[in-house]
């Protein structure tokens, strides 16, 4: 194999999936990420410990955020690209060393809600300071809660993909039995309280999609691990289709494109309703799309079409 060869089939096994990746992280992000992750590879800076660096990087995007001047947003702007770059990293580099585990996947998920939260904070008391009123925190509180959401579900799509990819990548995506078995044999602690969170976040994805829970007991019963490959690809078409067209739009790089642009322009006030009211169509348009996908492939499963 050659040398160029090799390089890219290292930057391949640094990330989930190409097939879960949108077109920015592909080319800028993931890169970027798997140099830093190259050069820390030999290092005693853990995956865990980037995350954690990526949490203060990202919040100190919204203290800048705060100012509302041209500057500081620009200087707001970079530092969260810092932060998103870092949260690559974290990722990559514990794939590439096998220095995984399921509270680094935790933590990894929330760094990015606690950026946001954040964000949303510093634009409702820049806001309050110009306007005089402090009932901006209102749509402010519906636009955290609202990303929380939209990530919640974003993440369990993505990683519902990786499931129909393969055993060794779908090993991320667990049901909340799963969860709530594993937390019941954790000692009291700090990792404990994670797993009581993620429980919490898991309850809500299967809520959320009932057509995905019973395709998934469905398959479960007649197929267990063994999935038939014709299944795997039908899923796996479909889904890459609606990441594209929807769900890419939940995603950092899919917000980001507008806040940018709405920092840099001052009217903060618009991300409000772009978060609360477009992306939660996006997202309610993308579960309806998802569960007429997992009904479709159970219609399929019952007719014996893939054996």
């Amino acid at each position: 194999m050659k040398k160029e060869e090799r390089k890219e089939r290292k930057f391949e096994l640094s990330l989930k999936s190409v097939e879960t990746e949108n077109t920015l992280d592909l080319y800028f992000y993931r890169p970027i990420g798997y140099r830093l992750a190259c050069a820390l590879w030999d290092t005693k800076i853990t995956p865990n410990m980037v995350t954690v660096l990526s949490i203060f990087v990202g919040a100190g995007s919204g203290y800048l955020f705060y100012f509302g001047d041209w500057t500081y947003s620009l200087a707001g702007i970079l530092l969260l690209m810092l932060a998103n770059t870092l949260d690559c990293v974290d990722g990559q580099l514990a794939r590439l060393t096998g220095r995984k585990s399921e509270i680094g996947r935790i933590l990894d998920g929330v760094a990015g809600d606690i950026w946001f939260i954040l964000i949303y904070v510093a634009f409702a008391l820049q806001l309050t300071h110009t306007c005089g009123t402090a009932w901006f925190f209102l749509p402010a509180t519906l636009s955290g809660v609202s990303h929380l959401v939209q990530a919640n579900i974003t993440d369990y799509y993505k990683t519902l993909h990786l499931y129909f990819v393969s055993k060794e990548k779908g090993r991320e995506f667990r049901s909340m039995a799963q969860v709530k078995a594993q937390q019941k044999k954790m000692k009291r602690g700090l990792y404990k309280l994670f797993y009581m969170l993620y429980e919490a976040y898991t309850g809500l994805q299967e809520r959320l999609t009932p057509a995905l829970q019973e395709l998934m007991k469905t398959l479960h019963e007649r197929y267990g691990e063994d999935l038939p490959e014709t299944l795997r690809q039908d899923f796996r078409r479909q889904s890459r289709r609606l990441m594209k067209q929807y769900i890419d739009l939940l995603t950092f790089n899919g917000r980001t494109v507008v806040l940018f642009v709405v920092v840099l322009s001052g009217h903060v006030w618009v991300y409000f309703i772009y978060e609360a009211v477009v992306l939660n169509l996006v997202l309610w348009l993308s579960i309806r799309k998802h569960e007429k996908i997992c009904r479709r492939i159970s219609e399929k499963v019952a007719g014996h079409a893939f054996e």
